[in-house]
């Protein structure tokens, strides 16, 4: 992907580079290249650009290396009977069934970053205070469902029975839905928030991502199945305006926001093959995906962003026991029914199929703005990732 820009002259900008995930200023005046170094179109500027790798090279190596090693590790762990059926869903097979993707996502990275020259944790996970964002995120995670809980529960569209847990199963099973929905977290974000974020970043205009946008929803048309992908075309209609305006106004940071629209429709997408899904939940995906991608921008990392995703996982499935995108999970602690209109309670789908799920997502980004955005606008460059130059 080759955004468009206009390479700065030496005497009206000093030359970008990155160091370490960082954007440093050279000292010494550039010298123009020599003519026939420009018209140069050889082999390697077709793989290569000034950051690596090409991000239309980058991808896709990436997306298929990951399938690769998730296929290989979950064939071994099936042959080891450590992954029940594909409609079982307790802790211990959810585990191993996030533990392949997570292997095969570390492998990919790890040969992709050593191409590229970067080191792992440069995929949006070297920002300030990454313990203290990631247990922020864990408390924002678990205070947000509950409140959309609570809020179901106040309008009479989810009632709560019996507890179904007691004693020592209570601490063996939230601990092994814990580490289960960690892995969720670590996957999911790190594909998403780390590696597909700053990527895109680095090598996306608006024509690429309105391509991507249109080619996502071409496939759904032909493959879509129910009404959830309806989630997935209203947010790439959402996106477009916004994106457009960047795109005009020629904003530095519009290859984040622009990446950012993908990579959170492209969130909504993939949850279309999820079971008991509706068009609100899809949305909510997207949308929370944006919200996670904002948390990236204002905190300097994905860090925020894998605490939370983790703690809303937990929360809905082992602690109140409900519906998660139309699994109900064994061995959770509180048992929860929903009540009334699906478009209120959510129905099979679940509290992210509620309409009241919207809402509160809303007011997760509030609350992610007041408590890091000032601090990022009161010190600029601190914590929102460093800008660097387009391929």
């Amino acid at each position: 992907m080759e955004p468009e820009h206009q390479t700065p002259t030496p005497e009206t900008a000093p030359l970008t580079i990155a160091v370490d995930g960082q954007q440093r200023l050279d000292s010494s005046t550039p010298s123009a290249p020599a003519p026939h170094e420009q018209e140069y179109r050889g082999l390697r500027w077709a793989f290569f650009g000034p950051h690596g790798l090409r991000t239309g090279w980058s991808v896709p190596l990436f997306t298929l290396l990951m399938i690769l090693f998730s296929a290989l590790v979950g064939m071994a762990f099936s042959k080891a009977h450590l992954i029940g059926p594909r409609n079982s869903f307790t802790p211990n097979s959810a585990l191993f069934a996030e533990l392949a993707p997570f292997l095969g996502m570390i492998g990919a990275i790890t040969i992709v970053a050593f191409i590229e020259r970067r080191r792992i944790l440069d995929y949006n996970l070297t920002g300030p205070h990454p313990l203290a964002r990631f247990i922020s995120g864990l408390a924002a995670g678990f205070i947000a469902l509950a409140a959309l809980v609570g809020a179901l529960n106040w309008g009479h569209w989810l009632h709560f029975g019996p507890t179904a847990l007691s004693g020592a199963a209570i601490l063996k099973f939230g601990v092994l839905w814990a580490v289960a929905f960690l892995l969720v977290g670590c996957v999911e974000e790190g594909m998403f928030r780390c590696y597909l974020q700053f990527t895109l970043t680095r090598g996306i205009n608006f024509w690429w991502a309105l391509g991507i946008e249109a080619l996502l929803c071409v496939i759904l048309l032909f493959i879509g199945k129910g009404n959830g992908v309806w989630g997935v075309y209203c947010m790439a209609l959402l996106g477009l305006v916004p994106c457009w305006l960047l795109h005009q106004s020629k904003a530095a940071s519009s290859g984040f926001w622009q990446a950012a629209w993908v990579s959170s429709t492209l969130f909504g997408f993939v949850h279309t093959g999820n079971n008991g899904e509706n068009w609100i939940g899809i949305f909510a995906a997207a949308v929370i995906g944006f919200v996670f991608c904002v948390s990236v921008w204002v905190t300097g990392s994905a860090w925020w962003a894998i605490g939370c995703h983790a703690a809303w996982d937990w929360a809905e499935t082992f602690f109140f026991g409900t519906a998660d995108s139309g699994n109900v999970a064994a061995g959770h602690y509180l048992t929860t029914s929903p009540a009334g209109q699906a478009l209120w309670s959510g129905g099979a789908d679940g509290p992210e199929g509620s309409i009241l799920v919207l809402p509160v997502i809303l007011l997760l980004l509030v609350v992610l703005l007041v408590i890091y955005g000032r601090r990022n606008a009161a010190q600029p460059g601190l914590s929102a990732p460093a800008m660097v130059t387009k391929e």
